[in-house]
């Protein structure tokens, strides 16, 4: 009973106030408190800077020393005190499943909303904790009361599990699908202003991708959403890229609905995510699976997932911990710099040509690179085969280039790899 009762009293810690104590040993976070403490009281061009405290974070992860991973908009990998966290919390509910699981690791679930709200800067009342952005966005897109002849504007630069989301209910309900394609980089002036030029009086719904993760290209979501209210129209935000990897608040975007990952840009375990519906709108969303009351006002609804990894669930909050030791906002300025860094040690060489635009508010750390004459997956292939470095080509309606995505983690070291790599294939081919 002491040991369940010291674990529960772990399991607040974890979820509740910024620690790292419950599931790492006190070298490591007195050593944590230390860099917080130092790291806070830089002014922000140093801390941006400082390769000695990014190198403490590189040292936090169990990252491959060979490979060279730049796929980062992938999934992330998860720091140390996530991954002790993770297995401590799985070992702990296989001493007892349907007991553990439960009546102890679900109750956690509660103070894990709140922790998620405070980082997200909204009500926890509409946050509902899930598996991914995927499920998120199809409980949206599903749940949404639409009716043939109903216009939804998307792109086809979307994610592809979206638009077949959108195709699938345009098949099933008799939607229209109106669609832009995106001349990437654009200016946010263009962009904004082709999404208005496709609204109508029959626009319903207006789908923005925050992120475009194919370029890396940062989307004008709140001035899309001003203008899709001006006329009546909700706003569903996909937030894949951009929650914990820019710095904004989630009621801040404008958006009616929104959903992430957090095993991207947050690092938390494998299979973890966020939905989040501003209050007044839950009872117009349907629950995706089953709920006793499915057009209810309880964002709670949204969680009826049956038996899923509590393990991963309950670690998602040290993965919160471990990215307020750097801050959301030094995280996005790291997170460009490393962007600028690269980038402008290759920008002046021949046949090299960038897919994301160059102001500030437009990219952060995704960028896709195009070579002039070799195609992406062959430079993608001489990347890996020759130099160890994963990135991931990128051959998507009029979007042609290699993706490439550090992360904090990542050494301005790191990238001069990338540089040389680049430089020698553009010397061979």
């Amino acid at each position: 009973m002491s040991s369940r009762r010291n674990f529960i009293q772990q399991l607040t810690a974890a979820t509740g106030a910024f620690t790292f104590l419950p599931f790492t040993n006190k070298a490591f976070a007195s050593e944590a408190e230390n860099r917080y403490t130092q790291f806070r009281a830089m002014n922000d061009a140093d801390a941006v800077t400082d390769e000695d405290f990014w190198g403490w974070v590189k040292e936090q992860y169990t990252v491959s020393p060979n490979l060279l991973n730049l796929n980062n908009g992938g999934v992330s990998p998860q720091p140390k005190v996530v991954q002790d966290a993770h297995i401590r919390f799985y070992q702990f509910a296989n001493e007892g499943p349907s007991y553990y699981m439960w009546r102890i690791l679900d109750e956690g679930r509660e103070a894990l909303r709140s922790k998620l709200a405070d980082l997200a800067g909204c009500n926890a009342e509409e946050l509902a904790i899930n598996r991914n952005a995927t499920e998120g966005l199809n409980t949206i897109i599903f749940g949404l009361n639409l009716k043939a002849g109903d216009e939804v504007v998307v792109t086809k630069q979307d994610y592809p599990n979206m638009i077949n989301a959108w195709k699938q209910r345009e098949k099933r309900d008799g939607i229209k699908l109106v669609w832009l394609n995106l001349e990437l980089p654009m200016t946010e002036d263009a962009v904004v202003q082709q999404y208005v030029n496709a609204f109508t009086a029959r626009t319903k719904i207006v789908h923005v991708t925050h992120l475009i993760n194919w370029t890396g290209q940062i989307l004008p979501i709140r001035r899309i959403a001003d203008e899709a209210h001006k006329r009546g129209i909700e706003v569903i935000g996909d937030g894949a890229h951009t929650f914990a990897h820019t710095d904004f608040t989630i009621p801040d975007l404008g958006c009616d609905y929104f959903a992430t990952s957090l095993h991207k840009w947050l690092c938390a375990p494998f299979g973890s995510g966020l939905l989040w519906i501003k209050k007044e709108k839950i009872k117009n969303i349907w629950a995706l699976l089953s709920n006793n009351q499915p057009d209810g006002t309880d964002i709670r609804k949204f969680e009826s997932l049956g038996t899923r990894s509590f393990a991963s669930e309950m670690a998602i909050g040290n993965a919160i911990d471990f990215h307020n030791v750097i801050g959301s906002k030094r995280k996005e300025e790291r997170l460009r710099y490393l962007t600028d860094y690269w980038n402008d040690k290759v920008s002046n060489l021949k046949r090299v040509s960038f897919l994301q635009p160059k102001y500030k508010t437009g990219y952060c750390a995704i960028s896709n690179i195009a070579i002039e004459g070799i195609k992406p997956r062959a430079v993608a292939d001489m990347l890996y085969k020759k130099h160890k470095i994963h990135t991931v080509s990128i051959d998507w309606e009029n979007i042609h280039g290699v993706r490439v995505t550090p992360h904090v983690y990542t050494s301005t070291r790191d990238l001069d790899r990338l540089v040389i790599a680049l430089e020698d294939i553009l010397k061979t081919q």
